[in-house]
């Protein structure tokens, strides 16, 4: 009988200029060890965005790539892009 297993994988981290951290998880079903399916989810963050139940290695990305001085820089970047009421 064969055995079908799902494992999941955050196989891609990247850091843009202005900050904003970007990241893929794979979900990979395996048959008998051997994969024959593969989805991807991705998502980002923006700095100094709470970091509760995301994944310790994209969390730990996020605290070396989110200086007081990075995420100041967004925060006016924002605000400079917003439309004036």
């Amino acid at each position: 009988m064969s055995t079908f297993t799902e494992t999941k994988v955050i196989d891609q981290i990247t850091v843009t200029e202005n900050g904003i951290v970007l990241y893929r998880e794979a979900t990979r079903i395996l048959k008998d060890g051997e994969q024959i399916a593969q989805t991807y989810h991705r998502s980002s963050l923006t700095p100094g965005q709470d970091l509760t139940n995301i994944p310790a290695n994209v969390a730990a990305i996020c605290n070396v790539a989110w200086t007081p001085a990075v995420i100041a820089a967004y925060q006016a970047q924002i605000q400079a892009n917003q439309l004036p009421q």
